[in-house]
């Protein structure tokens, strides 16, 4: 016999509470079933913890910098990689617990501990237990794949959640993938006085970005001490045998604490440094790098390929993404995909806005989805790196007429006022209907600087319209008028 319920949520990440309270207030008899830990990605190995190490890395930076500002700082001052894990812990932890108890005071809402997989389209089976609905949610998110990279096997290998349970410092961190995940964990040990290196199959970092964005995030990097190779067509790893010829920089030459450092589980790693070789295939440089620990950073894939879908008739991509339309609806008319999981975004503001499309079209009577949604999302290296809508690369492909303005940061009174004045503004308008096409801004706050710019770009209104408000002084938003007043056509690609 099967416990019914109107509504299935499996997956308790960024969609599945705020959709499961909104059915609950309509009546519904819900069930949301999570394996794991409530709150998904972001509130246990994404967002929430990532950026309480960024903070903590910042301030470490700070203290090292000090005299930048007028500051004496102690010698003795240094980073105490546990009691910064720990603090991590309690704010990621503290966060899972309000999630948990929002769902347990939910009217009419079951949380339901297990692993689910269909056994029907209408019905599901949870660790023995059978739960069938007339309508089904999936919010399963994502986990770290490792396409490309060869001998995983072999050696010892930390993930983006198994890099956050370290509690002493890597000797040397070798980073295989560069682009938004890889940076960030890249600076943010660095900063607390690792040697690191990252190690980018391509010739660009962060390919999805501007040539002129990558090259200024490379170089930032490059000045904190980070070495980057790129062109590392084959990556492999390898145990390390003897001498290894093309270690980078030890921490010592660096003027960083050397000591030990440990596996990802915990365990004291002395005998691990220096135990890993990592094989590139660079146009220069050695050919092998020594790390004591090598983080994989090379992509993620959905959680799609142990719920039983088959049994339901939900079709996936060749990647595993649960095929929506534009509702997000399924192959399957009564099963909906949210977040990371249906392949339409891949951050935790889209997969919010994810419940708030299903949710429009169920109970409010809007008709909206989301190839409406507007792209925006930053990369929390520091100084952070925020996009709207199109890049420059972009733009040049659509051959519409364009408009473009640039800032260096030097030139932001605020950026130079705090000292963090690396960076840029750069803005890009349709010439013909002024519309804001696409905004980078990598520089301090423009994580928040940029939203002055997002509603009136998601409305389509003209760029005009940022000119009538008055804007607060001394901040990073208020150059942004001043950014838009010297647009000048978008020149053509140098050759």
């Amino acid at each position: 016999m099967s416990d019914s319920f109107d509504a299935i949520v499996i997956g308790a990440g960024q969609s599945g509470p705020p959709l499961a309270e909104r059915m609950s207030r309509e009546g519904w008899r819900v069930a949301v079933i999570e394996r794991s830990r409530v709150g998904g990605t972001c509130v246990n190995t994404g967002c929430i913890p990532t950026k309480a190490l960024v903070a903590s890395a910042h301030a470490a930076w700070v203290v090292r910098e000090a005299a930048r500002w007028g500051v004496r700082a102690t010698e003795a001052s240094g980073v105490d990689l546990a009691a910064v894990m720990a603090r991590k812990d309690r704010i990621s932890g503290k966060s899972r617990q309000n999630v948990e108890a929002w769902l347990r005071g939910m009217a009419n809402v079951e949380l339901v501990r297990g692993h689910a997989r269909f056994i029907d389209p209408h019905t599901l089976e949870v660790d023995g237990r059978r739960l069938r609905a007339d309508r089904f949610f999936i919010n399963v998110g994502g986990r770290p794949a490792q396409p490309g990279v060869e001998g995983l096997d072999s050696v010892p290998w930390l993930t983006n959640a198994s890099i956050m349970r370290l509690t002493e410092l890597p000797r040397h961190l070798v980073v295989v993938g560069g682009s938004y995940i890889g940076l960030e964990f890249a600076q943010m040990f660095r900063r607390f006085g690792s040697a690191v290196t990252v190690v980018q199959r391509g010739p660009q970092l962060v390919p999805r970005e501007d040539p002129d964005v990558a090259e200024a995030l490379r170089a930032l990097l490059e000045e904190e001490g980070i070495a980057i190779r790129t062109g590392a067509e084959c990556v492999r790893l390898a145990p390390a045998t003897g001498a290894s010829g093309g270690d980078q920089d030890g921490p010592g030459r660096l003027g960083l604490p050397a000591g030990p450092s440990p596996s990802g589980d915990g365990v004291s790693a002395d005998a691990l440094a220096g135990d890993i070789a990592v094989h590139v295939d660079c146009q220069r440089g050695d050919p092998v790098l020594r790390a004591s620990h090598v983080l994989v950073a090379t992509g993620r894939r959905p959680n799609t390929d142990d719920l039983g879908l088959e049994q339901a008739g939900v079709q996936l991509d060749d990647r595993g993404n649960i095929v929506v339309n534009d509702q997000l609806v399924s192959s399957v008319p009564h099963i909906w995909a949210l977040g990371d999981c249906n392949g339409r975004g891949a951050f935790t503001h889209t997969s919010w806005n994810d419940f708030e499309v299903v949710a429009a079209n169920l109970f409010d009577r809007e008709s909206r989805g989301v190839g409406d949604r507007l792209v925006t999302y930053a990369l929390y290296t520091d100084p952070p790196l925020a996009r709207i809508g199109m890049s420059e690369r972009e733009v040049r492909a659509s051959g519409r007429p364009a408009l473009i303005g640039t800032r260096p940061m030097t030139r932001v009174g605020r950026a130079v006022e705090k000292g963090e004045d690396k960076g840029f503004i750069k803005i890009l308008v349709d010439r013909e209907t002024q519309a804001i096409l696409g905004v980078s801004i990598l520089g301090v706050d423009g994580d928040e600087a940029i939203h002055s710019l997002l509603d009136v770009t998601a409305a389509r209104r003209p760029w005009t319209e940022v000119m009538k408000g008055v804007r607060i002084h001394p901040t990073v938003s208020e150059l942004l008028p001043t950014v838009l007043q010297s647009l000048q056509p978008l020149p053509p690609p140098a050759p």
